[in-house]
Order: structure tokens, then C-alpha cells, then sequence
């Protein structure tokens, strides 16, 4: 494989998985490496969302002597919009549980856990078939299915369900986070970073940074819904610029808006389109990659009433253990609602939206609550327009379209989902 040829992670066989044959000769060993050394100087961050530094967690984790340790794939992958840890897994899943062994050798685990939410039966049987064709007798592997919510793939949530107690999210006072399964300290990682793990230590850190940037190193897989003929996952270069990204998918290239980082990220204008999909670029305008989400909003739908949708999906999905999740999801929910569908002057609830918001952000015990607020205020900005006509109890009349482009509903077949 060329440095800078695409793609890197999405390779599969002919309308299946890559076996582990076909895997070894596709991705051959180029020269005797040092993991840790190349690690480090990849520059790789997650792929999850929290863009951490990979070789920094590797690090932490390697510094708690006297505890044996357990490595964690996570692939629960469970908001609606985005697929491309399970097209991922569903194409390559020997480069995940390569990159996997190649974690667990560099911090001396000798067990890996793969965890797959349970209603998602291709990436299941996947992972499956690849495990059974490892022959690894320093590594054991398996593969664990919890719940499909949302806040189950929170890493807290996820080592909690592994302790076997119910999926969710745990307030962490400490940072950095250490997680323990039972005695043992678990290292989580995204199933697309350990892929990415994989191909450094085949490769090498120089020729992962042939791609991207030199502050955002490599490939980034992206899921793209919306206003899109299909829902696609692509490859891409971090550096791409969002139009190239749009008109790859081909997506409408004249949005009303796109939401970036998911349904906890943010919605931006379309004179943005030119900037590059990079950290630095994104950070410049107030976005981040997220967990790499691309959601695109025409002009035909009401961006109050996506946001509405969304809003609601989230407090549906929160883990209702603490007071801004429980009980302030649900108020923004049925404010943003009053805003989008009342014929009467809403100005009193937008004003009493903007203060919820102001009162729940950073109240969580865990992120969720957050990442919502973060979503209102860029709507109220982005949308603004729509905002000061439906306060006034003027609507769009788009509100009330059939066409969901925000909440993209989970595949009724993931076959139906094409990947570039």
C-alpha cells in the first residue's frame, strides 16, 4: 500500500470481510518497528471523539504497576447518525483486533475485550469469524455485546456494564480517569483508533503522516447523512476541505446548514464549507471532528424543528441519574418544541430556553447534558432567522415537512449503507 493512498482502513473482500490471510498480505509488516516509539511520534489522537493523544494514554496506563490490565475495544458506536466504526469492523475486522494486540503488548495486557452492542448482528458476526481465526497464545480475546443506548458507549457506562452493573455513566471526579474492571486497569479505545494503531505499527509514524495535516495526522473515517442521495462513510484525508467531503457523498452542496461532531457537536453556516476538516481548522469556527459526523441540512427543512428532534432523541436516551439529564433534557425538549410549533409570540420561551441552558451546562455527572446545550446555542445562532420568526409566532411552515434529514433513523438494513 502507497503512504498516501486511499483507502487505508476500509479495505474488505469482495462483498465481505477481509479474512486474516487476506489481511496479513494487505497489510504487511514493512520492517522491525518499535510500537511505543512509532506510537509516539505518529501524533495519533482518538477517533472516539475526545481526540485524546493516543500515545499519552498508552503512557498513563503503562505507569500503574502492580495490577494486571485489560485492553477494551469499544465499537457501541450508538447514535443514529453516525456508522463507521461498525462499517469498519463489518469490512476489516482483523486491522481493529491487530491494532487491539498491538495496544494490550505495549501496556502488558494479556486480555482484550471487543464490545459490540448487541442488536447490531453484522458487525457481530464479523467479529466472530474473525476471532476465530486468531491464533494468539500471549492474547486472549473476546467479545462482549452490551445495550444499544446512547450513553452505553460512554467509556464510564461501558467499564461499568463490564463490572456487571447497568450501563451508565459514572461521575469522575479525578482526572485522568483511570478505569478498573474487577482489579485490573482497563486502557478503552475506539475500534477506528485501534485500526489506526494497527497500521503504525506495520508501517511506521512517517508513513502515517503522509496523510492529513502535521497537527492532524492521517485518514479519518466519516459518516455522512442527511441530505445525501445514501448514507455513506468515507475515507478521508484530515485536511479535506467540507465541500470536497459533501461532493464526494454527493450531498447537497447548497445546505441550509451542517452539523458537525454529531448530536452533541455543532451546527455551522455554509460559508463555512471551504474550511478544512482538520482540528485546528474546525476549532478556528467553533467545531470540533467529534466522532467524525457530518449531518447535512437543506434549505427546504426548519432547523428548529431538527434541532427539536434531536433534543428530544438525546433527553429520551440520557441516563437519568442526575437532576440537568432527568429533568432539564426534557424542559429544553419541550421549550424548543413551544418555539418551533406555537402560532403564538414565543418570546418568553426563548428567553426561558437560553436561561435552562445556561443553568444545566456543566451540571452533569457526565458529558450529555453538555454536548445538548453546546447543540442549542449554535442552533439559536445558526438558525437565528428561523428564530426570531417563530418567536414571534411566525413559522416556517417547513416544521411540519415529513422529510427527518437530522434524525437519521438506525439502518433497517446495513447493507443499505455504501462506503467510499
Amino acid at each position: 500500500m502507497k503512504p498516501n493512498e486511499l483507502p487505508r482502513l476500509l479495505r474488505s473482500g469482495p462483498q465481505r470481510a477481509l479474512t486474516q490471510r487476506e489481511f496479513e498480505e494487505l497489510y504487511p509488516r514493512t520492517k522491525t518497528l518499535s510500537p511505543l516509539d512509532e506510537l509516539k511520534a505518529s501524533g495519533l489522537t482518538g477517533r472516539g471523539g475526545a481526540a485524546f493523544e493516543t500515545f499519552r494514554k498508552v503512557d498513563l496506563i503503562r505507569q500503574q504497576h502492580g495490577h494486571r490490565k485489560v485492553m477494551v475495544v469499544n465499537c457501541m458506536e450508538g447514535e443514529p447518525a453516525s456508522h463507521k466504526d461498525k462499517t469498519l469492523a463489518s469490512l476489516n475486522p482483523h486491522l481493529i483486533l491487530d491494532g487491539a494486540r498491538a495496544l494490550a503488548t505495549m501496556i502488558g495486557a494479556h486480555r482484550v475485550i471487543v464490545c459490540v452492542e448487541r442488536d447490531s448482528k453484522r458487525t457481530i458476526n464479523a467479529f466472530t469469524a474473525a476471532l476465530g481465526e486468531l491464533n494468539d497464545s500471549h492474547i486472549t480475546f473476546e467479545l462482549q455485546t452490551p445495550p444499544g443506548r446512547y450513553v452505553a458507549g460512554e467509556e464510564s457506562a461501558l467499564i461499568h456494564w463490564l463490572n456487571s452493573f447497568e450501563s451508565l455513566p459514572q461521575y469522575r471526579a479525578k482526572r485522568p480517569y483511570i478505569p478498573h474492571i474487577g482489579r485490573h486497569v482497563a486502557m478503552v479505545d475506539n475500534a477506528e483508533t485501534c485500526a489506526n494503531v494497527s497500521i503504525i505499527s506495520r508501517f511506521g509514524a512517517g508513513w502515517f503522516r503522509s496523510l492529513g495535516t502535521p497537527q492532524s495526522p492521517g485518514s479519518q473515517l466519516v459518516s455522512v447523512t442527511g441530505a445525501v442521495e445514501r448514507p455513506v462513510v468515507l475515507e478521508v484525508s484530515l485536511g479535506t476541505t467540507l465541500r470536497d467531503i459533501l461532493s464526494a457523498a454527493h450531498a447537497d452542496l447548497d445546505p441550509q446548514a451542517i452539523l458537525l461532531g454529531g448530536y452533541g457537536g455543532t451546527f455551522i453556516k455554509p460559508e463555512h464549507l471551504d474550511v478544512a476538516y482538520d482540528h485546528a481548522s474546525l476549532s478556528a469556527i467553533g467545531a470540533t471532528l467529534g466522532p467524525g459526523i457530518i449531518v447535512v441540512i437543506p434549505k427546504s427543512a426548519c432547523g428548529l424543528a431538527e434541532t427539536q428532534r434531536i433534543v428530544k432523541w438525546m433527553a429520551n436516551e440520557s441516563a437519568r441519574q442526575c437532576g440537568p439529564c432527568a429533568f432539564g433534557l426534557p424542559a429544553l425538549s419541550q421549550d424548543l418544541h413551544e418555539l418551533t410549533y406555537s402560532t403564538r409570540s414565543s418570546a418568553t420561551t426563548l428567553l426561558r430556553l437560553k436561561e435552562r441552558s445556561g443553568i444545566i451546562n456543566g451540571r452533569g455527572a457526565c458529558k450529555h447534558p453538555d454536548g445538548v446545550i453546546r447543540l442549542i446555542a449554535s442552533a439559536l445562532e445558526v438558525f437565528s432567522n428561523d428564530v426570531a420568526a417563530h418567536s414571534k409566532g411566525r413559522t416556517c411552515g417547513n416544521e411540519r415537512r415529513a422529510e427527518h434529514y437530522a434524525t437519521v433513523p438506525r439502518l433497517e438494513n446495513e447493507k443499505d449503507l455504501v462506503w467510499e
